[in-house]
C-alpha cells in the first residue's frame, strides 16, 4: 500500500474498511487511496509537511500547523483512520473526538482555555483583539456552564460544541 504503483487488494480493502469501522465505501477507499498516493510524491508510503503544504487548500487553512502534527508521517491506514471523522456516516462522538484533538494543543487530554483561545488565535488572526477573543471564550464557556478555569474532557467538549456538521464528500470516479 505504500506507493502509487500498488494496487489496492480486495483483502486490503476489507482491511482498510474494517480498521475505520466501515465509514467508507471500498469506491471510497480506492478514490481516497488514488489521491493518497498522488500527494505521496516520494513514494515513501507517507505524505510529508512539505507535500501536504504543496495542497493549496490546506497550506491556507489556518490550522494547517496543528493538522500537520496530526498528519505527517501518517501511513495510508493511519490517514484514513484520522479522515474517517469527516465521513457522513461518522457519528457525533467521532466528530467531536477528532475537533478534540485539533484543540487539545498539548495532547494532555484535556482543552483548557488557553488551547482555545490559541486555536481562536489562529482562526481569526487579526480579525479579532486578544480582548475580543477572550470575551468570545467566556460567552462559549458561559453558556455551556464552564469557566475560564475548566479543563475539558471530551464529555465537557461534547456540550460546548453543541450540534456539529463536519462531512466531506469523497468524490469517486
Amino acid at each position: 500500500m505504500g506507493n502509487s504503483s500498488s494496487l489496492l487488494t480486495q483483502y486490503d480493502l476489507e482491511d482498510l474498511q474494517n480498521h475505520t469501522n466501515h465509514l467508507f465505501s471500498q469506491r471510497e477507499i480506492v478514490s481516497l487511496y488514488e489521491r493518497f498516493c498522488a500527494l505521496d510524491r516520494t513514494g515513501k508510503g507517507f505524505i510529508s509537511a512539505d507535500e501536504f503544504m504543496g495542497v493549496p487548500e490546506f497550506a491556507v487553512n489556518p490550522l494547517c500547523q496543528r493538522l500537520l502534527k496530526m498528519l505527517e508521517g501518517l501511513n495510508f491506514k493511519e490517514f484514513i483512520a484520522l479522515l474517517s471523522a469527516f465521513s457522513a456516516r461518522a457519528t457525533q462522538q467521532d466528530k467531536i473526538n477528532f475537533i478534540f484533538r485539533v484543540y487539545d494543543t498539548d495532547a494532555n487530554g484535556k482543552v483548557t482555555a488557553s488551547d482555545i483561545l490559541q486555536v481562536l488565535r489562529d482562526l481569526s488572526g487579526s480579525f479579532l483583539s486578544d480582548k475580543q477573543r477572550e470575551l468570545v471564550l467566556n460567552q462559549a464557556l458561559e453558556q455551556a456552564g464552564y469557566t475560564k478555569d475548566s479543563a475539558l474532557t471530551t464529555e465537557d467538549f461534547s456540550k460546548v460544541l453543541g450540534n456539529l456538521k463536519m462531512e466531506v464528500e469523497v468524490p469517486v470516479d
